[in-house]
């Protein structure tokens, strides 16, 4: 066992967890943050997605131990039903969504692509590397490719991360 210490949507934590324990595992079991899903469990599907300090990682690899210290932001910390935040408002627009299981990752990991286009950091369909990177649906669909729904609403997420990307320019 071991004494864990991070911040959970903006609220300090600490959890003696077994060493061997994933975030995702962490998140779900000892603070029943059940918004984050355990899909695959090898990193395939996307379906846990959370941000750590800002990046998007796939909660199901990765060690609760590793991230002392850390600003770790789940689906519950983005918004509220009273509250939503523009991304999940933009899903529920647009239909992006249908059985919902993928969704909290989904959106999860659309908010953190627009933080990485407006960082600058390219992926692999940028075509000028010298460049800024710009929103396109190419762009935010190879920066998606992670996160897969198995309902096929993909157009709709699409047209929610774009509209969301339109508004914050």
């Amino acid at each position: 066992m071991s004494k864990i210490s991070f911040s959970v949507n903006g609220e300090a934590r600490v959890l003696e967890l077994d060493t061997r324990t994933t975030l995702l595992d962490a998140l779900r079991e000892h603070l029943h943050l059940t918004g984050s899903k355990k899909g695959c469990d090898h990193g395939q599907c996307g379906a846990c997605t959370v941000m750590v300090d800002g990046r998007r990682i796939n909660s199901c690899l990765t060690l609760a131990v590793m991230h002392e210290g850390d600003e770790i932001t789940t689906i519950e910390g983005l918004g509220s039903p009273e509250n939503l935040h523009p991304m999940q408002a933009a899903f529920v627009r647009h239909d992006g969504y249908q059985c919902g299981y993928c969704t909290p990752g989904q959106i999860c990991s659309s908010v953190a692509v627009l933080e990485e286009i407006k960082a600058g950091i390219p992926s692999h369909v940028t075509a000028d590397l010298g460049a800024a990177p710009q929103v396109t649906a190419d762009e935010i669909r190879e920066r998606m490719s992670g996160n897969i729904c198995r309902c096929g609403a993909y157009s709709n997420i699409v047209e929610a991360i774009t509209e969301v990307a339109e508004r914050q320019a």
